[in-house]
């Protein structure tokens, strides 16, 4: 649902301390934002909008007295956000548990709208670093869905890039070969299912791991599907998996741009797809940042390092 807002600005001087970081406002929120004289204008989905709205009002401090907004002040008030809500969320239901019994929740705001995306789209985008939970947090819900008789399949897919390493020197037969690249995802099944439900489901075809590659000319009916590292692929890999989707399926795309294992000067099918793909109606896009990091506190500042240095 499209949201459109309009807040004013009680001076000159502010007005024009947040235009400086509109543009960053906008790439934090994927909002549409435009100064028009002392008014704010937000147009984009409601949930994005409220967010800017919440960022601009805790970055008032600054703004407001005319100081420039550092990235650093956009990732701390990101923060303060993130925590605020994390006490609502804590009233919420788990998503589900693991196989040990622990709970499994969203953590950040961005992790809460993915699920509700997800939940409410037929085709998904989560696109981000490492460690913001897109493969897991879509796992949980492929199994919930698949226990719950929603769909008669789940597909995790992947394409078999080559990250250093020929797949060629490594030992073993074509299955053996491309395991480890599939490796993530039975990590995620293996925390939520028993051990040897896993590989039964498996041999009854109702699970299915498989490269990229061997989902070619086939039709997904009925399935739960999960395109990881998706940044690997190419632009007709990606058409092609897309165009997969059958009646009464659901896809979920992640992957992490910033992260590619192509070769040089070989254009991320991932890249094209968000640019082609971000305003058809029914495609939901959710862009994770390093602020929805979850893995070891130092993670956050080792992505942010790199960034700064541009590598």
């Amino acid at each position: 649902m499209t949201d459109r807002l309009v807040f004013p600005i009680p001076n000159l001087t502010a007005a024009l301390a947040l235009d400086r970081a509109l543009d960053q406002i906008q790439a934090f929120t994927r909002t549409s934002i435009v100064l028009r004289g002392q008014e704010l204008w937000l147009e984009g989905e409601e949930a994005l909008t409220q967010r800017a709205l919440k960022l601009i009002e805790t970055l008032e401090p600054l703004w407001s007295k005319g100081n420039p907004i550092a990235e650093a002040d956009l990732i701390s008030a990101q923060t303060a956000l993130d925590c605020a809500l994390d006490q609502e969320w804590k009233q919420r239901p788990p998503l589900a548990r693991t196989r040990q019994g622990q709970t499994i929740q969203t953590r950040t705001w961005r992790q809460q709208q993915y699920v509700n995306i997800i939940e409410s789209h037929d085709l998904t985008f989560g696109i981000g670093p490492a460690g913001t939970g897109k493969t897991f947090l879509a796992a949980v819900l492929a199994v919930k869905a698949l226990q719950e008789n929603i769909y008669d399949r789940l597909i995790l897919t992947r394409p078999a890039v080559e990250a250093g390493e020929k797949l060629g020197f490594l030992p073993g037969d074509l299955q053996q070969k491309i395991s480890p690249y599939l490796r993530p995802l039975y990590d995620a099944l293996y925390e939520l299912m028993e051990a040897d439900r896993v590989p039964q489901l498996m041999e009854k075809g109702i699970i299915e791991l498989a490269p990229l590659a061997y989902m070619r000319g086939r039709t997904l009916n009925r399935s739960f599907i999960i395109v990881d590292e998706a940044q690997n692929t190419t632009p007709a890999q990606m058409k092609m998996i897309l165009t997969r989707l059958g009646s009464q399926s659901k896809m979920v795309v992640t992957g992490d741009v910033s992260q590619t294992d192509l070769p040089p000067h070989q254009t991320s099918g991932l890249i094209i797809a968000r640019n082609i793909l971000r305003q058809v109606e029914g495609i939901g896009f959710v862009e994770f940042t390093r602020s929805d990091v979850v893995r070891h506190p130092l993670v956050q500042r080792i992505i942010a390092a790199y960034d700064r240095a541009e590598l």
